[in-house]
């Protein structure tokens, strides 16, 4: 329960007088009781001398034991209603002389002071004044008692005193007289915390009245609280703090209607497919809502589509005056002219939207109106543009006001530029999902769905055509000896050619590297011949210059496969055509290669050879494990040791490395049971040989995808008792996986139970980055073509550069692979690479390598 402010007055007013009045007690008390004992030892010292005078004036005439006992009756005479008690002692020598007399009992006090010569002694305690009076012998008294020296005690005279009735009757009296007085003060103290509390509670309900009429930001605008007197100069104090709060915030209040505003405007900032499919009428509504707290008259956005483009559209909240569209179209001219960005742009047309078309905004004078304006441009993608409102002028200068307005300029100009944004990049997506981004050419699974494609309507329209794999000679020298932007270039420059120089329905694509395809619908034997020679011939007589000066040629290796002629089925068209062109290349290269029927008898043959080798050496247990050692760099202190598991073939007491086998592997689905063949074997050597190192498992994707895949992979670490974190899955990136979003969950779910991750090959493909923002990832396996060039191309050194700061930035480990020589192993060392592998660090072997 909260204490009011009367009650607190009037309870402190209260508790003082209580304390007040107990220490007046206490002391009064205090001061009675010191005063009346002092009094009572002045008195009973008084008494005892005159009792000693009266004895003395007696004994000097010579008194007998009658005059004695005459004297003491008197004395309990005089004394007998009083609270006095008096008693005379002898001494021993006073005794021996005249005997005995009647005497009270005699404690030790009376007792040391008879028996010695002491002088007199005054005490209090228990409420009882004593006086003990000894009586000391002189010449004269020596004259009776023979046997006493001078200064000798002859006796003592004790005089009592008992207070305790006189200090009840006074603590009594005082207790009556507080009892009396008390509620006096208690009922003044009531009164006087009534009034002052009432002087202060009117002010306080008057400061409560000004705050509860307090509904809007006007309202606490107006609000003074200056004329308010609390009587105290603190309370007032108070007072004047509150009126320097209220004016402070003032300044910074912002009305709730605003705040829901700003809130309901932040809900709609969802771009959802709808926004993006018709924006302009989400910006219609964002202009009917902000009428509801401000009066604004128009929105305007002007955004660049292209690279000499850009839409200008105007919101109006109603239909618009000729001259009031005028004057604002100026004002956009105007601020397009000033913007950098829109320089020398002049292809735009204006657009004027209207949000409510039932109604006209008259009487609108172009003084009328605030313009407001927010730019936004981006460099990656292009996109950029300003966004502009135009309001009631008096709304601009109220500050909180001018706040919302940005964020309402805000999230236009993020609406807006992410709509545009992402439909330059929607577009993109499409573009490149089809497209090779180096050359422009149609990309590999373009190439795959068209042969599906060509295949069904040359079975439904019975007619044949042709397949064309082209292959660039000399490809890795001229990319080894000259660099990566000069390959690119000669990549490029093939590509021009093949689209220039094919047929119109033709439909060129890049395979994959320097490996090109063409699709020559409705073409036989002699057209695909004629078409291959026409190319062939354009490129070897084209001459590129090198970025040393020198000019070389170009060459290429065409393999040609007919349908139907030479076979109905999509994978023999591929596997023939590519045959025939690496016979081209066998054969001096610069040459078109159409197979006999007796090199498509080889070649089915072969493929089919190497499908049994797969079956067999499975089957005969002929797959190997091999373990390539991954070292660290001269810098790199950790002392971590590494192997990468490679799968080897034995056949015929020859051993085929996987590149021969893989995609024979993967097309058969094989490759899922070898994986986990060559595992076993690895982790049994692990065991075998007490290996404490790191082991780099490269795995096909379609292996990681199988469902009991994680299972059989837990059951041989158990089996094996490996460590899970010293197994390391290598993803590359491969057009086998489909589905990203399945590979990705197997992955977390691997990564949940210890294993780690390195992505290999990074950088060769478009979607690597994808790969590290995706998967929980521990190593960077760098491409080997950005490593063994490194030292002659300075674009393969930035490259990796640039990798291995953003490995540092995810603490993310670093391999370079293709390290091939020790001059590649310091230039790696000066760029932060943490391990390197390649045969000068250590080749293949059966077994695990020292470090």
């Amino acid at each position: 329960m909260q204490k009011t402010f009367k009650n607190y007055i009037f309870s402190s007013k209260i508790l003082l007088v209580s304390i007040i009045f107990i220490i007046c007690f206490i002391f009064s008390t205090y001061l009675h009781t010191t005063l009346t004992k002092e009094e009572a030892l002045k008195q009973s010292n008084t008494i005892s001398n005159q009792v000693f005078s009266s004895m003395y004036q007696i004994m000097r005439k010579g008194w007998s034991r009658e005059d004695l006992n005459l004297f003491t009756k008197s004395l309990e005479e005089n004394f007998k209603n009083s609270n006095y008690e008096i008693n005379i002692y002898r001494a021993q020598s006073v005794k021996d002389l005249f005997g005995e007399i009647k005497e009270n009992p005699k404690d030790q006090i009376l007792l040391d002071v008879l028996n010695s010569n002491q002088d007199e002694i005054k005490s209090f305690e228990n409420n009882i004044v004593r006086n003990i009076l000894p009586l000391k012998a002189n010449q004269e008294c020596m004259q009776c008692h023979t046997n006493v020296k001078e200064g000798d005690t002859l006796g003592v005279v004790e005089v009592t005193q008992d207070l305790s009735d006189i200090f009840y009757e006074s603590k009594f009296q005082y207790i009556i007289f507080f009892l009396i007085i008390i509620p006096i003060f208690y009922i003044s103290a009531f009164i006087s915390s009534r009034y002052t509390s009432k002087k202060i509670s009117k002010s306080l309900d008057l400061f409560k009245e000004k705050v509860e009429n307090i509904n809007s930001i006007d309202d606490f605008k107006k609000f003074d609280s200056k004329n308010i007197d609390l009587y105290f100069k603190e309370f007032n104090e108070i007072i004047v703090n509150v009126n320097g709060m209220a004016d402070k915030l003032k300044n910074v209040a912002v009305d709730k209607e605003l705040l829901e505003f700003e809130i309901k405007l932040l809900d709609k900032f969802i771009i959802t497919s709808d926004v993006v499919k018709d924006w302009r009428e989400y910006i219609s509504d964002l202009l009917l809502e902000i009428n509801k707290i401000m009066e604004t008259y128009t929105l305007m956005t002007m955004f660049r589509v292209g690279d000499d483009q850009f839409e200008v559209d105007i919101f109006w909240l109603a239909i618009p005056q000729e001259d009031v569209k005028v004057v604002f179209e100026e004002y956009v001219e105007n601020m397009l002219k000033e913007s950098e960005h829109f320089k020398g742009m002049s292809d735009f047309k204006i657009k004027h939207i209207i949000a409510n078309r039932h109604e006209k905004l008259v009487n609108l004078k172009k003084e009328d109106i605030e313009y407001r304006s927010k730019s936004l441009f981006l460099e990656s993608p292009k996109i950029g543009g300003i966004v502009g409102i135009g309001l009631q002028s008096a709304l601009t200068v109220d500050p909180v006001r001018y706040i919302v307005i940005d964020s309402i300029l805000t999230t236009m100009a993020n609406l807006v530029g992410s709509v545009k944004a992402i439909h330059k990049y929607t577009q993109d997506l499409e573009y490149y999902a089809a497209r090779d981004p180096l050359t422009d050419l149609f990309n590999q699974r373009v190439f795959n769905d068209m042969m599906s494609y060509e295949i069904k309507r040359a079975k439904r329209h019975n007619y044949s055509f042709a397949l064309m794999i082209i292959d660039c000679d000399n490809f890795k020298h001229i990319n080894d000896n000259h660099g990566h932007s000069f390959g690119d270039k000669f990549l490029q420059t093939i590509a021009d050619i093949l689209e220039t120089h094919k047929r119109d329905e033709d439909i060129v694509a890049r395979y994959g590297g320097d490996e090109f395809t063409i699709i020559l619908p409705e073409c036989d034997e002699n057209g695909a011949q004629t078409v291959a020679n026409r190319i062939s011939k354009e490129i070897d007589n084209t001459k590129l210059e090198t970025p040393d000066g020198t000019k070389i040629g170009l060459t290429i290796s065409t393999g040609i496969c007919v349908y139907p002629t030479h076979t109905m089925s999509q994978k023999e068209m591929f596997i023939i055509a590519d045959h025939m062109m690496y016979q081209a290349k066998e054969e001096g290269k610069n040459l078109v290669k159409l197979p006999t029927q007796e090199d498509i008898t080889y070649v089915l043959k072969q493929n089919q050879e190497k499908s049994l080798l797969l079956l067999n050496a499975i089957e005969n247990n002929q797959i190997y494990p091999y373990f390539q050692p991954i070292k660290p760099s001269p810098s790199n202190e950790n002392d971590v040791i590494i192997h990468e598991l490679l799968m080897r073939i034995k056949h015929e007491d020859k051993i085929i490395s996987a590149y021969e086998f893989i995609e024979i592997a993967e097309a058969r689905g094989l490759i899922n049971k070898m994986d986990l063949i060559v595992i076993e074997k690895a982790f049994e050597q692990i065991k075998k040989t007490n290996y404490k190192g790191l082991l780099f498992i490269n795995l096909s994707p379609k292996s990681l995808i199988v469902g009991d895949f994680i299972n059989k992979i837990n059951d041989l670490v158990k089996e094996y008792e490996i460590q899970k974190d010293h197994i390391v899955f290598e993803i590359t990136e491969r057009e086998t996986v489909k589905n990203f979003s399945l590979l990705e969950r197997f992955v977390q779910n691997l990564k949940a139970e210890g294993y780690k991750f390195a992505i290999d090959d990074f950088g060769s493909g478009f979607s690597s980055f994808h790969y590290i923002k995706k998967f929980p990832i521990d190593y960077l396996k760098i491409d080997g073509d950005f490593i063994i060039n490194i030292n002659k191309d300075e674009k393969d050194k930035a490259f990796v550069n640039s990798i291995s700061t953003l490995a540092q930035e995810l603490n993310v480990k670093t391999i370079a692979e293709f390290v091939e020589n020790q001059e590649i192993v310091e230039t790696l060392d000066t760029l932060n690479i943490d391990y390197c592998q390649g045969y000068h660090m250590g080749r293949p072997a059966l077994e695990f390598q020292s470090k």
